[in-house]
């Protein structure tokens, strides 16, 4: 019964993250919706029109995180399109793509499928 609680007090003691629209603040995804992925072999898996030339060995960080689907993504999962852009739904802002298909994150993991949010466009919060 004590390891229950002491379970109970570790995942309360977690920081819980959660990413908002930098233009209205509203909450697009959590911590919990967040499809992880192994870090790609970089620079080496795009196409050679792609690459930037610059041959680091150091990995560089994902410049976006990718997410499951969700409610507010609304009409156009609904409306059976392979691929289209996200737009928030407060404000109309433009978050990132999806693809059913899969997209390459910038570190040259694959991922499938794909629902994909620009940190740019995001503040991440710490409740």
């Amino acid at each position: 019964m004590a390891e229950a609680n002491n379970s109970d007090m570790e995942s309360s003691q977690k920081p819980q993250v959660v990413y908002r629209c930098k233009k209205c603040r509203r909450i697009v995804a959590a911590g919990e919706n967040i499809v992880t992925h192994n870090r790609g072999k970089g620079e080496s898996s795009f196409k050679w029109r792609k690459r930037n030339g610059n041959h680091q060995d150091e990995p560089t960080e994902c410049t976006s995180i990718f997410v499951e689907p969700m409610k507010w993504m609304g009409a156009p999962l609904e409306e059976g399109h392979v691929e289209e852009r996200l737009h928030c739904i407060g404000c109309k802002a433009r978050l990132g793509y999806f693809n059913w298909a899969g997209m390459q994150c910038n570190c040259g993991a694959w991922v499938n499928p794909a629902f994909q949010l620009h940190k740019s466009r995001l503040d991440e919060c710490h409740l």
